[in-house]
């Protein structure tokens, strides 16, 4: 029987999402604690078969999102399948999916019609541009979106081409708002009694994620431009060459800026006039950069990365991701977790967040295609009348029977 604890426990949460952003969400529910059903097409998630890399067969991109969650495969043009998804959004607290706005429709499982079986539903959908008229039908692919949204336009060598960001960083983000949404519907329905339907589209994700990028368009008028690694409002605030290689030198206020030059043995650079204030060093940032170049250069970045440190001032290597794992361990923050047992134990980078009285859980692997559909499938023809608000998630397993 299904024992799942963390702040969440006894949530059920019917899963019919794939790719990232959706499994990326559900996984972070999942781990605080959430049942989660990821309901597959017959065919699987699509990302079971993006590789390399792979780890015993199976891809690594979809082993990272989707632990703590049991796999049932549901053909919903099936009518047999197609009630037993019915059936499970009854069950559930939580719908998530990203099918293209008003996909589900023809299913059954749309957000009216879930409702009226289940009114204390939260159906959360995550959609690419929104399910207004304009946007609905548009393909929601995350490099479409860094390139509409603005981003590719700022990442890059200022003379170079516009270049998309190493990760789906909107999907990331996508997922992240879906989930905020989610458990503050949930919250609400502590208070009505009702759920409601959450929607998150990458477009709205990505102009907020922009931050003083797109701020600075809506409330200064500015179009921001690439930069490199340069930052419009802050310098220094990039990477800067030592006698070995570069190092991140960050100097957020003046403060900051005085203890650097003091460890780089030039202080009289902090009361110099066209360096003493922010503002200062950012509009005369090629005059300052050389002279900070200068010190650096005479050596090598790990050494001037403990003196810095120390000095309090943020710096820090460009490391490969090896290299920041390493260095999470070296810090104490132990980012890699072994989920399940034996066998079928798969490394996995720590769930973020940390609370004081509960905790994350790592108990159920990435799950194989419809790896718990017969135990699934039997739970769901068992007759119930459980409201959402008080729903079972005691899905009995194979060593339950």
């Amino acid at each position: 029987m299904s024992t799942g604890t963390g702040p969440l426990a006894g949530l059920l949460v019917a899963d019919f999402s794939r790719i990232l952003a959706g499994p990326y969400a559900s996984m972070l529910l999942a781990d605080l604690g959430a049942e989660v059903v990821k309901v597959e097409s017959p065919g699987g998630d699509d990302t079971r078969t993006w590789s390399p890399p792979v780890r015993e067969g199976v891809s690594t991109y979809y082993l990272g999102v989707n632990r703590n969650k049991r796999s049932v495969a549901l053909d919903l043009k099936d009518e047999g399948d197609r009630a037993l998804a019915q059936e499970l959004a009854r069950r559930a607290d939580v719908l998530l999916e990203n099918f293209k706005p008003g996909g589900l429709a023809r299913f059954g499982l749309d957000y009216d019609t879930v409702a009226r079986d289940n009114p204390g539903i939260v159906y959360a959908s995550i959609s690419g541009f929104g399910s207004g008229e304009g946007g609905r039908d548009l393909p929601g692919y995350d490099l479409i979106v860094q390139a509409i949204s603005g981003l590719m336009s700022l990442t890059g060598s200022p003379d170079g081409e516009p270049y998309r960001a190493g990760i789906s960083v909107f999907d990331v983000m996508a997922g992240l708002h879906a989930t905020i949404g989610t458990l503050a519907a949930l919250n609400a329905r502590h208070e009505t009694g009702r759920g409601q339907h959450v929607e998150v589209n990458l477009l709205s994700s990505a102009l907020s994620g922009l931050v003083n990028q797109s701020s600075a368009f809506v409330a200064g008028g500015v179009v921001p431009t690439r930069m490199g690694n340069s930052h419009p409002s802050l310098f220094p605030y990039e990477p800067l060459p030592c006698a070995d290689r570069d190092l991140i030198v960050t100097a957020g206020n003046n403060t900051q800026f005085r203890r650097l030059v003091e460890v780089l043995g030039v202080p009289d650079l902090a009361d110099d006039p066209r360096f003493a204030r922010n503002e200062d060093r950012t509009a005369n940032r090629d005059e300052l950069r050389p002279l900070l170049v200068e010190r650096l250069r005479t050596r090598d970045a790990m050494d001037w990365f403990r003196d810095i440190i120390a000095a309090g001032v943020p710096c820090g290597p460009i490391n490969t991701i090896d290299g920041g794992v390493r260095f999470a361990e070296e810090v104490g923050l132990d980012p890699v977790v072994v989920v399940g047992e034996g066998d079928a134990a798969v490394p996995s980078v720590r769930n973020p967040i940390r609370f004081s009285e509960s905790q994350a859980r790592y108990d159920l692997p990435p799950p194989g295609l419809d790896e718990h559909g017969e135990d699934i499938r039997r739970w769901l023809a068992t007759p119930t009348n459980t409201p959402t608000d008080t729903a079972t998630t005691d899905i009995p397993t194979t060593e339950d029977r």
